[in-house]
C-alpha cells in the first residue's frame, strides 16, 4: 500500500485506554502493512484463527482497517479445528458469527498424529506447526486466498532470531512478509511492529473468549520459553531493550558481519571505498554504541559469572 491505514471510528463501549491503545495496535499495523506491502486492493485475506489473544487481535484490527483502507480486500476467517480433548468447537463459529465476519472451520485430527509421532514429554510444536501449516496451504488454496495472515507480533518474531542464533547457528528472524516454499502463497504478518504487552491488554479489554492450546502440555523447558523469558528479563531491567532489538531487524549491515554471501570480504581493497563506514575504532560511535548497552553487558556478565 501506498498509504499508510488509518484508525477508524473506536467503539464507544471502550475505555479510554482501551481506545488508545487500540489507536496505537491499529498505527503500528497500518505501518506494516505499508512497509511491506502486505495487502493489495483485490486481495483475500485467510486470517489464521486459534482462538488464542493474538488472532483475535489481528482479526479485529484487520477488520477495522479494511473500513477505510485505500484498498479493496476480503476477509476469511479460518480455524483449524485439531480435534483436542476437550477442544470446544462451537465458540469460535458463535465468535465470528457475532462479529459478522466470512469464516470457514476446517476439522483435522493432527492431534492423535502428533501424540503418535511424538514421544511423551518432548515437544510437539515443530510437528504440530508443519501439519498445520500444510492444512492452512490447502486451505488458501481451495477458497483462493491471495494472502494468508498470522497473528505473530513484534516478541515472536526477536524469539525467534534467538532460537535461531542460540540453537540453529543462523541470524533468521520471522519475516513481516514470506513467500512459502513451492511460491504459491504469501504469508504476512501485520502484527510486527505491535508489542505483546499491548496485544494482551487489548485482548483482555475486548474480553474475547479465549481458547487454550493444552496440545503441548507443560513444557515449561521448551526453548522458545526460556528465550521469551529471557528476553522478558531484559525489558525488565533495562527498559527499551526489546525496541531497539527489533529496530536492529531493519538495520543490518552486511559488512560488519561474517556472511560471505552477503558481502564480498575476499574483494576487499585498501582503495575500496565502504558506505557503511569502520564504526569499530570511531570514539563517537563506540561512545554512542556503548553507553545504552553497557549496563545490559554487565549484567549478563554477572548472570554468566552466577
Amino acid at each position: 500500500m501506498d498509504n499508510v491505514l488509518e484508525a477508524p471510528p473506536l467503539e464507544e463501549s471502550l475505555s479510554g485506554n482501551a481506545i488508545k491503545l487500540r489507536k496505537r495496535l491499529l498505527r503500528n499495523v497500518g505501518q506494516a502493512i505499508a512497509d511491506f506491502n502486505m495487502i493489495e486492493d483485490g486481495d483475500t485475506v485467510l486470517v489464521c484463527c486459534s482462538g488464542g489473544k493474538d488472532s483475535y487481535t489481528l482479526l479485529t484490527l484487520l477488520m477495522a482497517l479494511r473500513e477505510r483502507a485505500p484498498v479493496d480486500f476480503r476477509i476469511i476467517a479460518m480455524n483449524l479445528d485439531q480435534k483436542q480433548p476437550g477442544f470446544p468447537a462451537e465458540v469460535l463459529p458463535a465468535y465470528f458469527e457475532s462479529i459478522g465476519v466470512e469464516y470457514r472451520i476446517v476439522t483435522e485430527d493432527t492431534y492423535s498424529i502428533v501424540k503418535e509421532k511424538v514421544p511423551e514429554g518432548k515437544t510437539t510444536c515443530a510437528l504440530c506447526s508443519r501439519l498445520r501449516r500444510g492444512i492452512i496451504y490447502r486451505t488458501a488454496r481451495e477458497l483462493g486466498a491471495t494472502k494468508i495472515a498470522l497473528g505473530h507480533h513484534r516478541e515472536d518474531l526477536l524469539e525467534t532470531l534467538f532460537l535461531n542464533m542460540f540453537f540453529g547457528g543462523k541470524i533468521k528472524a520471522m519475516p513481516p512478509k514470506l513467500q512459502s516454499d513451492n511460491g504459491e502463497h504469501i504469508v504476512i504478518r501485520p502484527l510486527a511492529y505491535c508489542a505483546e504487552a499491548d496485544v494482551a491488554r487489548f485482548a483482555r479489554a475486548m474480553d474475547y473468549p479465549i481458547i487454550p492450546c493444552n496440545l503441548c502440555g507443560t513444557q515449561e523447558n521448551a526453548q522458545r520459553k526460556q528465550i521469551k523469558a529471557l528476553l522478558a528479563d531484559w525489558e525488565r531491567n533495562f527498559p527499551g531493550r526489546i525496541e531497539s532489538l527489533a529496530t536492529a531487524l531493519q538495520n543490518v549491515v552486511p559488512s560488519h558481519l561474517a556472511d560471505g554471501n552477503l558481502f564480498n570480504f575476499k574483494t576487499l581493497d585498501r582503495g575500496a571505498v565502504n558506505g557503511d563506514g569502520d564504526l569499530v575504532f570511531d570514539e563517537e560511535a563506540a561512545t554512542t554504541i556503548a553507553s545504552p548497552v553497557t549496563e545490559t553487558i554487565r549484567w549478563m556478565s554477572r548472570g554468566v559469572e552466577q
